[in-house]
């Protein structure tokens, strides 16, 4: 399970609206006990690619800083999040080629025609150099202390 303040996922659905019509990405924050994944923070992150209208990639100089961060001053990294410009917020064979980070939440915005709508967000197991495939996450926004 995912648990996401409201007031983070509207960051989330105003980074997707303003990425538009490009995919937006960034880091999640927060704490992990057992299958339960806290957010207690975004970070928003620049989409590295030259054409960032189908995909993203977070700069490895960036993510290490996040790290870097995060290492310092804890909560740790509990996941990703991206958008998905006119689609549903599927993962795609693209999304899981590149998800490194096993046990990390993915968490996906739908954009469709400039508005954020439904979320979704999909656990990494498995492997990352091996079998891995991504398990679809409930994602819960209420009674977060």
């Amino acid at each position: 399970m995912l648990q996401i303040r409201n007031a983070d996922l509207d960051e989330l659905r105003t980074h997707a609206e303003d990425a538009y019509p490009n995919e937006c990405c960034g880091v999640l924050l927060g704490r992990a006990d057992g299958d339960v994944r806290t957010v207690e923070s975004t970070i928003r992150c620049a989409n590295a690619l030259s054409d960032p209208s189908r995909q993203y990639f977070i700069d490895p100089a960036e993510l290490i800083g996040v790290q870097r961060e995060a290492r310092e001053h804890p909560p740790s990294i509990v996941g990703f999040y991206h958008s998905h410009p006119d689609h549903p917020p599927r993962h795609s064979n693209r999304d899981l080629a590149e998800a490194h980070w096993t046990g990390c939440d993915y968490l996906i915005v739908s954009v469709q025609r400039g508005v954020a709508g439904d979320v979704n967000a999909y656990r990494l197991v498995g492997s990352s150099d091996g079998e891995k495939h991504f398990v679809r996450e409930t994602v819960v926004t209420e009674r977060i202390a």
